[in-house]
């Protein structure tokens, strides 16, 4: 079976372009103003799809975390309250579609729980990315599962057996999984690359990627030439911002930055077959020395 699945019109998987997601999340802070900045950030950076987060704020927020207090920029409030601020509606995500639809970006949700799932299947999105908190949440897996479309399974925080229980339940058809270590900012020590070739043994049919929450652009790089086919990293307006996830996204000269190696790197990559390049004749005839050999 070739491994690799279609999102909107671009096949994803070995021998194609590695699949670059900007994860806008929650960096928005509610403000369609800055999502919509962002998009714009994501596009001129060359990305290929913008992610947002979906929750159902009762469901998702645990009951004794719901009436715990917090600080916000909207003042001393509850954690329920907080949940409510961030998300986005209808009406937010209509716009969100729209403004995609006429940038020609993709844009893709992790939905949290199954009322999201049914609110985004009205935005027909070309896929849906399962969240590495949501992996052990096999009825929501099976609830995205049957929507029809391709997903995305983030395995941060998870072992080998339950990673391998979320495929079971998935079914390795129209899936891709991507590595990832769920610490934010994650030190270099944790983020494990390795577990890419890793994965792609152990699931030979199923496109591998990487979701990263490092600082810096080099891990990412590395994980395409470890054969990640997808690249996911969070994108900020500034990583002073408020929010719990800005301090590990990237800003967006650095997304430029990012695009540029991840394609430099899939370029310098090669096909493993030595040849003599036309532009190494010049320097063979020059300096090529033989000696006792036939």
């Amino acid at each position: 079976m070739k491994r690799e699945i279609k999102i909107g019109d671009k096949l994803v998987g070995d021998g194609h372009p590695t699949y670059i997601i900007a994860e806008i999340g929650i960096n928005h802070n509610g403000d369609l103003k800055i999502a919509k900045a962002m998009i714009d950030a994501a596009v001129h950076a060359g990305v290929d799809a913008v992610k947002f987060q979906k929750r159902t704020p009762e469901v998702c927020t645990p009951p004794e975390q719901q009436t715990q207090m917090r600080e916000t920029p909207w003042g001393y409030i509850t954690y329920l309250e907080y949940r409510y601020k961030v998300e986005f509606g209808k009406e937010e995500y209509a716009e969100i579609d729209q403004y995609c639809k006429e940038k020609g970006i993709d844009w893709l949700v992790s939905p949290w729980d199954e009322q999201s799932v049914d609110f985004i299947e009205q935005f027909d999105p070309p896929a849906y990315k399962i969240a590495s908190a949501s992996l052990t949440d096999s009825n929501l897996l099976r609830y995205v599962r049957q929507t029809g479309r391709p997903i995305i399974l983030s395995t941060g925080m998870s072992t080998q057996d339950q990673i391998g229980k979320a495929i079971e339940v998935l079914g390795a058809e129209n899936l891709a999984i991507t590595h990832c270590t769920s610490t934010y900012p994650c030190e270099p020590e944790e983020l494990n690359l390795r577990m890419i070739e890793t994965l792609r043994k152990r699931f030979p049919a199923v496109p591998v990627g990487y979701s990263g929450h490092e600082v810096g652009l080099i891990a990412s790089a590395l994980a395409v030439a470890l054969g990640a086919c997808i690249v996911e990293r969070h994108l900020t307006l500034d990583r002073a911002m408020w929010g719990s996830d800005q301090a590990a996204s990237v800003e967006p000269g650095g997304f430029e930055k990012l695009v540029k190696y991840v394609r430099v790197t899939e370029q310098a990559l090669g096909d493993g077959v030595k040849q003599v390049y036309d532009s190494e004749l010049g320097p063979l005839k020059k300096l090529r020395r033989f000696s006792g050999q036939d």
